[in-house]
């Protein structure tokens, strides 16, 4: 998934951006409401960790916000606000799930793992199939002929992205910021690389490049 991180807490801002990176998602992290809406703007978030007590105003506000347009991005607010009124107006307002500071980061894995599997069945299909390949977003895994393949952070990464909306052309600049969310370290020609040595392993025929605008999954079918 594509997580948006929103606290401003700087230790435990790092420790949350490295416990669900390591999670295999991609992860930015912004400690404003300011940057959190222009980064919303701009890169189409599946999941977000929302701080309440934020420099710039209350993360309600932002959730309201999100609550009012078509947005479907599941959202777990995590707050040290602790009491019960405080948990049911962050839940009235549309949150999915609410955590209280300090928590454990593998119960906050735990939790976006479980907010995830409600979101994914109305969202998209979980499991899509390509010919002898299929892709398995629940348990982020894809198989050839019943047997797993070994992806890279990265390969899954690219692959999460374009089963988002199969058929649809994702740009390489949209792979980019994927990719660049799990290393910053991404070269010009990151995205090629990738995707040939994806090509390898699940098949020449089930990424298609489109000329001058970027790539898409093959036509396929609900597995």
């Amino acid at each position: 998934m594509r997580i948006l991180i929103v606290e401003d807490e700087h230790d435990l801002g790092t420790a949350v951006h490295e416990r669900v990176r390591l999670d295999g998602h991609a992860v930015d992290w912004f400690t404003t409401l300011e940057d959190a809406r222009a980064a919303m703007a701009t890169v189409d978030y599946d999941f977000m960790l929302l701080d309440l007590g934020l420099p710039d105003g209350n993360g309600r506000d932002l959730l309201r916000e999100i609550r009012r347009t078509s947005s479907d991005i599941a959202i777990l607010i995590t707050t040290a606000q602790d009491q019960i009124s405080d948990r049911i107006a962050g839940l009235s307002d549309g949150a999915d799930d609410y955590t209280v500071k300090p928590y454990d980061l593998n119960e906050l894995a735990a939790r976006i793992a479980a907010v995830a599997r409600r979101y994914a069945a109305p969202r998209r299909q979980a499991r899509y199939r390509i010919g002898k390949i299929v892709i398995d977003r629940e348990n982020q895994s894809i198989s050839r002929d019943g047997q797993g393949l070994d992806l890279t952070a990265r390969e899954w990464a690219i692959m999460e992205l374009l089963s988002r909306s199969p058929g649809r052309i994702y740009s390489r600049q949209q792979i980019d910021t994927v990719l660049y969310a799990l290393d910053r370290d991404v070269d010009s020609n990151t995205v090629e690389v990738f995707v040939s040595r994806l090509r390898k392993k699940v098949g020449n025929t089930v990424i298609r490049t489109i000329r001058g605008r970027g790539y898409c999954l093959a036509d396929g079918e609900a597995a």
